[in-house]
C-alpha cells in the first residue's frame, strides 16, 4: 500500500460521514490525524479476523467485503465505491475485523484510527448519530438479504446481483461500471460460477443483457425487475 495524500476540504464525495461532517470545529484535529493511501487492484487491506485498525473511507475507487463460510469460500457481503465506509463490521464490539476487503480497482482510501473514532463518538454527537442511523439501515438490508436469498431460485439471485450493480456503479456506453468476474457475481449472489454462466448465457439469449468482456450491460432493466418484483 502506498501512503497518499487525500484531501478532505476538496473531496468531491457528499455521501462520505467525514466530508458530511468536516464543518463541525469538533472535527478538525481528528482530520489532521487521519492517513490516507492508496491500493493496487486486487489488494487486501482488511484481513478477516485481523487486529480492528479503525474505519475506512473511500476516497476513490472500489470495493469488496467479503466473510468466509465454514466450507471457507468467502461470501462477498458488500460493494462499495466513493464515499462509502468500509470496516463497521464489528467496530466497537469486538477487537477484531469480522470481514475482509479488497480493492476492486486502484483505490485511494482515508484511515481513521480507533482511538479517534471512539473521540469521534463520544464527542461529535451528529457524527455518532448519522452513523447509528446508517447501522439501522445496513442491518435492515442484511435482514432482507437473507430472506431473499432464501425465497429467491438462482436465477433470480444473479437477476438482484446484477440490477444492485447496476443501481449501485451505473452504466457507461451501455455496460455497467464495474468489473467483476463470475465467480465474484456467484460470491455475491450465493451460488456459483457455473449456475451463474448459464442464467448470464440465457439473459442474453432473451435479449435481456448484454456482455462487452468480463463487463455486463442490462439492456432491459425494467424486464429484469419485473422478474423478482414479489421478493422486493
Amino acid at each position: 500500500m502506498k501512503e497518499e495524500l487525500a484531501s478532505c476540504s476538496s473531496c468531491v464525495n457528499e455521501n462520505c460521514f467525514i466530508k458530511k461532517h468536516i464543518h463541525l470545529e469538533q472535527m478538525k484535529s481528528y482530520i489532521e490525524r487521519k492517513r490516507s493511501f492508496t491500493c493496487k487492484k486486487a489488494q487486501q487491506f482488511i484481513i478477516e479476523g485481523s487486529p480492528i485498525q479503525g474505519l475506512y473511507f473511500i476516497h476513490k475507487g472500489k470495493v469488496k467485503t467479503v466473510k468466509t463460510g465454514i466450507n471457507g469460500r468467502e461470501q462477498i457481503v458488500r460493494l462499495t465505491k466513493d464515499g462509502d465506509t468500509v470496516g463497521f463490521r464489528g467496530f466497537g464490539t469486538s477487537k477484531r475485523y469480522l470481514i475482509g476487503s479488497y480493492a476492486l480497482e486502484d483505490t485511494t482510501l482515508c484511515n481513521f484510527s480507533n482511538e479517534d473514532m471512539l473521540e469521534i463518538l463520544h464527542n461529535v454527537p451528529e457524527f455518532t448519530f448519522d452513523l447509528m442511523l446508517f447501522y439501522a439501515e445496513e442491518l435492515n438490508k442484511s435482514e432482507n438479504n437473507i430472506r431473499k436469498i432464501a425465497q429467491m431460485n438462482v436465477r433470480e439471485r444473479v437477476i438482484d446481483t446484477l440490477l444492485y450493480i447496476h443501481r449501485k456503479f451505473g452504466q457507461i456506453n451501455g455496460v455497467i461500471e464495474l468489473d467483476l468476474s463470475r465467480k465474484e457475481i456467484a460470491d455475491f449472489a450465493g451460488t456459483n460460477d457455473e449456475q451463474v454462466i448459464r442464467v448470464i448465457s440465457s439473459l442474453k439469449k432473451e435479449l435481456l443483457i448484454k456482455t462487452v468482456g468480463k463487463k455486463i450491460g442490462l439492456v432491459n432493466p425494467d424486464k429484469l425487475r419485473s422478474e423478482i418484483k414479489e421478493h422486493k
